[in-house]
């Protein structure tokens, strides 16, 4: 993994850090940075070595910040994959198909694709500084799949509703008390945090942690066919002149003006 640009990854004791190292881009994810993602969770997959699996981002601003809306500004899509395709379905695929319990270590903002990509995570640990919301009616765009009906699953329909269409940002200790994080620690001791949870699972049965794991998403294996219906909307939703003014607005830091679609 040495042509890595995007992600870092690393195996120390038994726990595998998958890092998305874009910190000048708030680790927002192109279609290569996905690519080395969905690389770096089947290598921990199938390697002996690792029991349990993290997820984080560079630096201490960012956990991840979605979709990198400069790049689908600059050339219309999310830059170039090894298949040709956007293959961020199949990275939501592989976080919950690998078999080995995934953390997700929220260093900073987690915010719109970064938010789902934490959701979808087994467990998540935050930093007192972390911050959580979504930002796809903003920015022309949704997550109709796993990002709404599993949200909904794990923090109510109320407040599921309130994270999109408020666009509610909320703190560490605001989702802590929504269930939407495991435990919120000091900046400073997120690390350190993830370490204890990661050795107390690697201490007992792969197997029975596996199956448990295949157990908690059958319920919730249909959002995977909702999503892809979603996906294949949303690609024909980002070509129109709505979406279009999303990404604009965004791009030239003002508030989009959607008053003309409303009738739609």
């Amino acid at each position: 993994m040495d042509d890595f640009t995007d992600v870092t990854y690393e195996v120390e004791n038994g726990l595998a850090w998958i890092t998305i190292n874009r910190p000048d881009r708030y680790n927002a994810f192109r279609a290569r940075t996905v690519d080395e993602l969905v690389l770096s969770f089947k290598r921990a997959w199938a390697s002996d070595e690792v029991g349990t699996i993290c997820l984080t981002g560079a630096g201490e601003k960012a956990f991840c910040s979605g979709g990198d809306q400069k790049q689908r500004m600059e050339t219309g899509d999310y830059g170039p994959s090894v298949s040709g395709l956007f293959e961020v379905e199949a990275l939501h695929r592989v976080i919950r198909d690998v078999p080995k319990p995934v953390i997700a270590a929220v260093n900073g903002i987690a915010i719109g694709g970064g938010h789902v990509l934490h959701v979808l995570a087994d467990l998540t640990i935050a930093a007192d500084t972390a911050t959580f919301g979504q930002n796809g009616p903003r920015v022309g765009s949704f997550d109709a799949g796993l990002g709404s009906g599993y949200l909904a699953r794990v923090v109510g329909e109320k407040r599921a509703r309130e994270i999109w269409f408020m666009l509610r940002r909320l703190s560490a200790d605001e989702a802590l008390d929504w269930g939407l994080v495991n435990k919120v620690v000091p900046a400073a001791e997120l690390k350190d945090e993830v370490r204890k949870w990661a050795d107390t699972m690697n201490s007992y049965s792969p197997t029975a942690l596996k199956v448990l794991k295949q157990s908690f998403n059958s319920d919730t294996e249909h959002f995977i066919s909702v999503g892809n219906m979603a996906y294949t909307t949303l690609k024909m939703f980002g070509e129109t002149e709505e979406s279009q003014e999303g990404i604009k607005a965004f791009n030239e830091k003002r508030q989009p003006d959607f008053s003309a679609y409303r009738g739609n």
